[in-house]
């Protein structure tokens, strides 16, 4: 089933918004997509239809029936099952090879092959999931590249998605998916904790052993003059 945000899946849009296809088996990774590029801030430039397998993206795309609905560009992932995102881009290129519609691949695994061969098969971009507010200028270049257009200024969602985190719903964070994307969240920071730790951890020893240098000075003084002061006595007596 498709998912139209900012409007009804068949509702006209106006000109200059682009019409984005999300292609996503993750319900997450669909939630942040639609987020971001619905955000209040940014309403008018994006219309954002979302689906959960590419064969649904093939049939919305008229590649199956034949009924075209009009796309102005495909955000797909990678890893999906039955039909992968690397075969939605051929099918969709070959779709139009005059005036194709813009393809840019997602993937949570940042594989230089991966990336060489979904550019080699004409995608425009590759990212980097998640789908962050800095990628959404990379987004609306593509777009501004199909229509002859220069890229207009970054709009006000990059800074109010940086101000306001997005937020899922408990469903989607309750779903394996959603508790798969919460353990890699707790594992990219872990993980920079360790490497964080790890750059300062020099620095760390040598403050230790500077500490117990000072301890050990200290010590050797305490007995030296408790000795000193013992003879002292001795010599008085």
């Amino acid at each position: 089933m498709a998912m139209a945000v900012g409007g009804g899946g068949g509702a006209e849009v106006g000109e200059g918004v682009t019409r984005v296809l999300v292609v996503d088996d993750s319900p997450v990774d669909r939630r942040v997509a639609q987020l971001l590029l619905s955000s209040d801030s940014c309403a008018g430039s994006f219309h954002v239809i979302a689906v959960d397998s590419a064969k649904k993206a093939m049939e919305l795309l008229g590649l199956k029936d034949g009924k075209e609905q009009a796309i102005d560009m495909v955000l797909t992932d990678y890893c999906m099952p039955e039909m992968t995102g690397y075969d939605l881009l051929k099918a969709v290129k070959a779709l139009n090879p005059l005036k194709p519609i813009p393809v840019i691949v997602m993937s949570s695994e940042d594989e230089p092959q991966r990336i060489s061969r979904c550019l080699n098969a004409g995608a425009e971009d590759f990212i980097v999931k998640p789908l962050r507010s800095k990628d959404v200028q990379r987004l609306r270049n593509c777009s501004a590249a199909r229509s002859g257009k220069l890229a207009s200024p970054p709009c006000e969602c990059d800074a109010a998605a940086k101000r306001k985190p997005l937020v899922l719903p408990p469903s989607a964070a309750a779903s394996p998916s959603g508790r798969r994307a919460n353990f890699a969240g707790v594992a990219m920071v872990l993980h920079s904790s360790r490497v964080e730790l790890a750059q300062h951890f020099p620095l760390l020893l040598k403050l230790v052993v500077l500490a117990y240098a000072v301890l050990c000075v200290g010590e050797l003084l305490h007995r030296w003059s408790s000795r000193g002061g013992c003879s002292l006595a001795l010599w008085c007596a």
